[in-house]
C-alpha cells in the first residue's frame, strides 16, 4: 500500500491566496478599468445620471427661456455629452468585464486544484481507516480464536 502523509499533499498543493496573485498581476491601467467597472455598475452612478438627467431636462424646460442652454425637444448638447460617456465608458466596461472574467477562470482553476487536494487527502484518510479496520478485524479474530480456546 502506499504511504501518502499530509504532509506530502500540502507540499504537493500549496495553498495560494488567488485574488492576491490576479491583483499583483494587473497593470495600472488594467486597476483603472477595474475601479471604473466597479463603480459604473452600481445604483449610485445609476442615481447621479439619472439626477443630472432629470435636472438637465427640467432646466431647459421649465427655465426662463434667456437661461435655457440646450433647447427642448432636441437637446442636442445633453445627446451629445450623454453620447460622449457612453463611447468612453463602455469599452473601460468591457474591458473591465474581461479583466473580471480572466479572474474568474483563475479562481476556477484554483477551486480546481484544490478539489484535488482534498480529494487526494480523502483518499489518504480511507485507505488509513481501511487499514485500521483491517487490523481491528484481524485482533477481533485473534480474540475470538483466544476466547474459543479458553472455552
Amino acid at each position: 500500500m502506499e504511504k501518502t502523509t499530509f504532509a506530502k499533499i500540502q507540499k504537493e498543493y500549496p495553498v495560494k491566496n488567488v485574488n492576491k496573485i490576479h491583483r499583483q498581476g494587473l497593470s495600472s491601467m488594467e486597476k483603472l478599468a477595474l475601479l471604473i467597472t466597479e463603480k459604473i455598475g452600481t445604483m449610485g452612478f445609476f442615481f447621479i445620471i439619472a439626477a443630472w438627467t432629470i435636472i438637465w431636462l427640467s432646466w431647459n424646460i421649465f427655465a426662463p427661456k434667456n437661461l435655457r442652454f440646450d433647447p427642448y425637444p432636441a437637446f442636442v448638447l445633453w445627446l451629445f455629452i450623454s453620447n460622449l460617456i457612453q463611447l468612453h465608458l463602455m469599452p473601460l466596461l468591457l474591458i473591465g468585464q474581461n479583466i473580471q472574467g480572466k479572474h474568474a477562470e483563475l479562481r476556477a482553476e484554483h477551486d480546481f486544484e484544490t478539489d484535488k487536494k482534498a480529494e487526494k487527502e480523502i483518499e489518504t484518510i480511507l485507505k488509513h481507516l481501511q487499514t485500521q479496520q483491517n487490523l481491528m478485524l484481524e485482533i477481533l479474530k485473534k480474540i475470538e480464536k483466544l476466547e474459543e480456546r479458553n472455552n
